[in-house]
């Protein structure tokens, strides 16, 4: 039977896939200016081919504005230009732009609006100097003509700087909604976020065919919801929900639920404009990317809204009724399949219905098995063994969201012991690096046709590569407000950890 998908599939292809998973923030080379960069992607791709790893999973990169969270987005397509390579940028000192950067990019954890502060003043100075002879250029030009969503970021950021970072519900009336005509307040404020948009767009694309030419396939991170203060929001706000905001029930891990904060989507006007809107978010992916996660894909189904003034546990779902969640949620995402040739990969995990798993099935997609929860909750609680995984899927040890397999280990003991039951092993209370290899062996052996896991996870089988807490090698946690939140880092530079042969051995060693 032919899937919805088929012709998604061809340029990947339905075999083994085998790769790594980072925010690209965490990352750091010796030509870095504070924070990881689009360029310092290029040796990790080289490494990826060395080891016959042909997948480099991304976190969102699109502009967070002065938050910290990938997924709390202040636009669906801009790219923040705080992963600028500026040091690459013609012109520029590189020598001098690394130093002067050296003490934030030695930090130990990253320093994200500080970096991202003194990089916008240097790039504003870059503007001045090269913009006029840019601005004329046909490719220039095309790259306006071509991204409808650019000018209104564009203004969106010059009113946030006229209206001292206030979100926009508090910019004068006239200001409030979207008019082209807003250009006249500052055009040279519009042209910069323009022309940073274009370098940002311009250095991805590099990547990406970088990646192509050698055989690796680029995957980004397509959140379904963003942040309430967004261009998006802004422009187009018959698209969102405002009485309500999204977040999760209650469940194992968060036992009041979440409160994300998120507008949610009025799909029935998206689907009125034929989910132009997807289009454009989806267009501007294959950009930089060859496939693509969808997050919170049951939130295509159905989505915890609750009122603003109430905690997470007062929600409810919308759509209210069970029996419209599988229409719903498979109409929606035949329209966004149908919208791109990019292939998507589901994260379809938590308390979901029945159904969505058999949808995603049925329309080719894959969803995710985090393998130390592959457990038959409803009978006896014990691990599904591996060779049972459904191929269309992806296999993975864990998520940005949660512990590590060493916090895991440590910090659910009792789940740790069950593991050992399905292992046959005496449980320890430490995990080992021999363990670990075995672990992260059996995720790149299950039948599913992806197996990609976070970096640090690798990087564990060599300890000085990780923190002796493994509290320190979380990226998340969802529901706190922390400011330890999305500002991890890895310990070794890109330089060293490409450089390792052990490491690289036992790299080359997951996908044979």
């Amino acid at each position: 039977m032919a899937l919805k998908t088929d012709a998604h599939w061809q340029l990947i292809g339905k075999k083994a896939h085998h790769g790594i998973a980072l925010p690209l923030s965490a990352l750091r080379s010796q030509t870095s200016c504070g924070i990881g960069e689009f360029y310092d992607l290029l040796p990790l791709i080289d490494w990826c081919k060395k080891i016959s790893f042909d997948c480099l999973q991304l976190l969102p990169l699109t502009d967070i504005g002065r938050d910290t969270s990938p997924y709390n987005s202040m636009s669906s397509c801009a790219l923040d230009p705080m992963y600028l390579s500026i040091a690459a940028l013609p012109g520029a000192d590189a020598k001098a732009l690394v130093s002067s950067f050296r003490d934030l990019t030695h930090l130990p954890r990253v320093a994200l609006q500080e970096v991202k502060q003194k990089k916008l003043e240097w790039l504003y100075t870059y503007f001045l100097q090269t913009f006029p002879q840019v601005e004329t250029t046909e490719d220039y030009q095309r790259f306006l003509t071509e991204q409808g969503w650019l000018l209104p970021y564009a203004l969106f950021q010059m009113c946030k700087s006229q209206y001292g970072g206030l979100s926009w519900q508090n910019w004068p009336a006239s200001a409030r909604q979207y008019n082209p005509s807003l250009i006249h307040a500052s055009k040279q404020m519009v042209d910069f976020h323009a022309y940073l948009q274009y370098l940002s767009y311009q250095q991805l694309r590099s990547v990406r065919d970088y990646a192509t030419s050698n055989g690796i396939f680029l995957k980004g991170d397509l959140p379904i919801l963003l942040s309430p203060d967004s261009v998006d929001v802004w422009a187009n706000p018959s698209l969102f929900d405002l009485t309500l905001v999204a977040g999760a029930p209650p469940d194992y891990y968060n036992k009041q639920g979440q409160k994300w904060g998120f507008p949610l989507p009025r799909w029935e006007a998206m689907h009125k404009n034929d989910f132009s809107w997807w289009k454009q978010r989806l267009d501007a992916a294959a950009e930089g990317f060859h496939l693509y996660r969808i997050d919170h894909v049951v939130g295509f189904f159905r989505i915890w809204g609750i009122p603003p003034n109430k905690p997470a546990i007062e929600g409810h779902f919308v759509p209210k009724n069970p029996h419209l969640w599988p229409s719903h949620g498979e109409e929606i995402l035949e329209k966004i399949v149908k919208s791109s040739p990019l292939l998507p990969i589901a994260e379809d995990l938590g308390v979901i219905p029945k159904e969505v798993p058999q949808i995603l099935k049925k329309l080719g997609i894959c969803g995710t098995k985090v393998l130390r929860w592959q457990r038959d909750w409803e009978l006896d609680e014990r691990y599904i063994p591996y060779h049972l995984y459904d191929p269309l899927s992806m296999t993975t040890v864990s998520t940005h969201d949660c512990d590590t397999l060493r916090g895991w280990w440590q910090f659910y003991p009792e789940e740790a012991k069950a593991f050992c039951a399905f292992k046959k092993w005496n449980y320890q209370p430490d995990l080992p690096s021999e363990r670990i290899l075995e672990i992260l062996h059996d995720a790149h052996h299950t039948p599913s046709y992806f197996h990609i896991n976070l970096l640090q996870e690798y990087l564990a089988l060599i300890p000085h590569f990780v923190h002796m807490n493994p509290k320190e090698e979380r990226i998340n946690i969802p529901g706190e407000l922390l400011s330890t939140n999305w500002t991890y880092r890895f310990i070794p530079f890109v330089e060293e950890i490409t450089g390792h042969e052990q490491l690289t051995a036992h790299m080359s060693s997951f996908a044979k």
